[in-house]
């Protein structure tokens, strides 16, 4: 794990020897399901480290200054979570949050379950669906501090899934490759009919990582109207776009 405690690092940020060890577990097990599964293209060890684990890291910058309402552990949803990619690295750095992965494909599901139980770790749950079902769900719409993704849609897609699913006063992080300004672009309708707004765009280095990468981040200032998001697939078919 050098690459990653060394690209930690370069973030600000400090990895214990336990974190260290639940990491490397975690990509024992990610090896192991891999071979029957297909979870993720990537399984070199080097290339988890930087791609998977100090990608998904990368959002705890973004976290900073976030706090829980009424003085509860900040709460968290990840969108997409795939293979649990971030959530499952960030609940690791961050054992206080309450964390919930959201993904479609039931063996990815399956994967997660078994990796938070081999890992011992509390308060996270992984939930099969998708994001335009649950952000109609009273049990899930506008009940999260922060809601993030990766690699799930452009933004102007991205949007419809998270803003919902994001209280009011509450954050939402889209990790965004080389294209990240010219997707906000393409979103600003979406985001502000959403309730959302722009905050800042915070633009991160990755150690091994030649690609830029940039962390989106978007207040949830305003409710958002109830007919948001669509049914399943809408948001895909139809992005929201001026009229």
């Amino acid at each position: 794990m050098e690459l990653l405690v060394e690209g930690a690092k370069r973030l600000g940020l400090t990895l214990t020897r336990t974190q260290i060890e639940t990491l490397d577990k975690l990509y024992r097990l990610l090896v192991e399901w891999n071979a029957q599964f297909n979870l993720t293209a990537i399984t070199e060890y080097d290339q988890v480290q930087i791609r998977h684990f100090l990608d998904s890291l990368s959002c705890v910058l973004a976290l900073r200054g976030q706090t829980g309402q009424d003085n509860k552990p900040l709460s968290c949803i990840d969108v997409g979570s795939g293979a649990g990619f971030p959530g499952l690295v960030l609940k690791i750095y961050c054992p206080k949050i309450d964390m919930t992965l959201l993904e479609a494909t039931g063996k990815k599901v399956e994967f997660i379950e078994f990796a938070i139980q081999r890992l011992g770790l509390k308060r996270i749950r992984a939930i099969k669906g998708r994001a335009e079902e649950l952000g109609q769900s009273p049990e899930h719409r506008e009940r999260y501090d922060v809601a993030v993704a990766r690699a799930v849609a452009e933004l102007p897609v991205l949007v419809e899934y998270l803003l919902p699913l994001c209280r009011p006063g509450g954050l939402v992080v889209a990790q965004k490759g080389a294209s990240a300004q010219e997707e906000i672009q393409a979103a600003e309708h979406a985001i502000a009919l959403l309730g959302g707004r722009l905050r800042k765009v915070l633009s991160v280095e990755l150690l091994g990582l030649a690609e830029a990468r940039n962390l989106v981040l978007i207040d949830k200032v305003a409710r958002t109207p109830d007919k948001y998001p669509r049914r399943p697939g809408m948001p895909v078919k139809r992005p929201l776009k001026p009229d």
